[in-house]
């Protein structure tokens, strides 16, 4: 598959979907343009998503895209590495890269459906398992 013609687009123009995501006082409504074929239905995961990062102390993130690259899979489609920093005591933040994939939409790109399923399942298994109950003497 040969690539587009179009150049690729800025990094910005991708981690800024990534930061409206993750922004807690985004609703989830107003997220749902984001992701490509989100609904409605998908407001309450998106508000979920959010309000865990916070819960966890990972707000605010900060993301890199780099190794920007046409998709090999998807005709107009980009990959790219983000690279998300947590904020951390001490100033040293924590870092993990994900390969994720965007999907153009007019002049703005979303997260693709596939990317962000993904992104919703490593929150639902990263978050912590609640503490078992005390037990009574």
């Amino acid at each position: 598959m040969a690539p587009p013609a179009a150049p690729l687009p800025a990094p910005d123009a991708l981690t800024s979907v990534l930061y409206r995501l993750a922004d807690v006082n985004v609703p989830g409504a107003n997220k749902v343009g984001l992701v490509e074929h989100s609904t409605t239905d998908d407001a309450a995961a998106l508000d979920k998503f959010g309000r865990a990062l916070a819960d966890y102390g990972f707000i605010p993130l900060d993301f890199e895209a780099k190794d920007l690259a046409w998709s090999q899979s998807t005709a107009g489609n980009v990959v790219a590495t983000i690279t998300v920093t947590t904020p951390s005591p001490g100033g040293q933040g924590k870092q993990f890269s994900f390969p994720m994939e965007f999907t153009p939409h007019g002049t703005d790109w979303l997260l693709t459906r596939h990317t962000a399923d993904m992104l919703l399942e490593l929150g639902r298994t990263a978050a912590p398992a609640p503490a078992p109950p005390t037990p009574t003497p």
